[in-house]
């Protein structure tokens, strides 16, 4: 059971790697950086960053990124402490026996499994991420790789207009799973009013609630560049492995080509924003 459980974890990379798709990594993954490039050496990689206290931390985990190949780094900036998970709280949240924050050793590897009280996932958060982060901080990333600086987390005009006079390459329009705030909006809602300010400065792509093709057309049409998906992916492995996210892959791929075929779209350059029409507008001519 062991050995399967240790390789079940490669299963979403080389999924990836497969569909020739972009898989980004968590810096609170159970495997490492060098685990993921050996086993998947031909995916294009990107990292999510989380920033530590302790910004020797963060340094180490940069140089090692940029060793294992991977092509851009990904900081989440709208996680400067985490919302509260009430599931997690209350089923007191820890990783299973066999496994560890596998881009650290020691404590920073098992601390998730000795929380005090409650989800052990959010007590390793509070005490070791740098919720002092601010955009400054965006500058010392730069000076520090010449990995180009993607963005995760932006809801507003104003922030992504920040991000971009930052010199960012990139932002992703996030809104975290929507797991960190009630009431916050969704991705695909706010989208058109960054797109707008600061759409020919930056790429800006899209996650938070794709499902389906039709999903990947509208935020396209809205003026995304690229869409993550994350949910069903896992559904996927959950359910077959690195075949199950093959196959969700693959059923996305397929459902966005019919899409395409449908609305009468050979490529991307064939679809125009108003393609998209809000359910508002129907309902102000009745």
């Amino acid at each position: 059971m062991r050995t399967h459980e240790f390789k079940f974890k490669y299963f979403p990379r080389k999924a990836a790697e497969a569909v020739g798709t972009i898989f980004i990594q968590s810096t609170i993954s159970t495997c490492s950086v060098e685990e993921i490039a050996k086993a998947a050496p031909n995916a294009i990689k990107w990292f999510q960053l989380y920033v530590y206290y302790d910004r020797d931390i963060t340094l180490d985990l940069i140089k090692r990124i940029e060793h294992a190949g991977f092509k851009a780094i990904v900081l989440t900036v709208d996680t400067p402490i985490f919302g509260v998970r009430r599931a997690d709280v209350r089923n007191k949240f820890v990783l299973p026996s066999h496994l560890k924050l596998a881009n650290f050793n020691g404590n920073l590897s098992t601390k998730i499994n000795n929380a005090k009280a409650g989800s052990g996932l959010n007590e390793y958060v509070t005490n070791l991420f740098d919720d002092s982060l601010s955009w400054q901080d965006i500058d010392w990333l730069i000076s520090i790789t010449q990995l180009p600086i993607i963005v995760k987390g932006i809801l507003t005009a104003e922030d992504a207009l920040l991000a971009a006079d930052k010199g960012v390459k990139a932002i992703i329009v996030s809104n975290h799973g929507a797991r960190q705030i009630d009431g916050t909006p969704a991705t695909i809602d706010v989208l058109p009013e960054i797109v707008k300010v600061v759409g020919g400065r930056v790429e800006i792509y899209l996650d938070g609630g794709i499902r389906q093709g039709t999903d990947v057309f509208k935020a396209l049409a809205l003026g995304a560049k690229m869409v993550f998906i994350g949910r069903p992916m896992i559904w996927g492995l959950a359910q077959g492995g690195e075949k199950g996210a093959k196959a969700v892959l693959e059923l996305m791929k397929k459902d966005i080509d019919q899409t395409f075929a449908l609305t009468g779209c050979r490529s991307v350059a064939d679809i125009t924003r108003n393609m998209v029409v809000h359910e508002s507008y129907y309902y102000s001519h009745l």
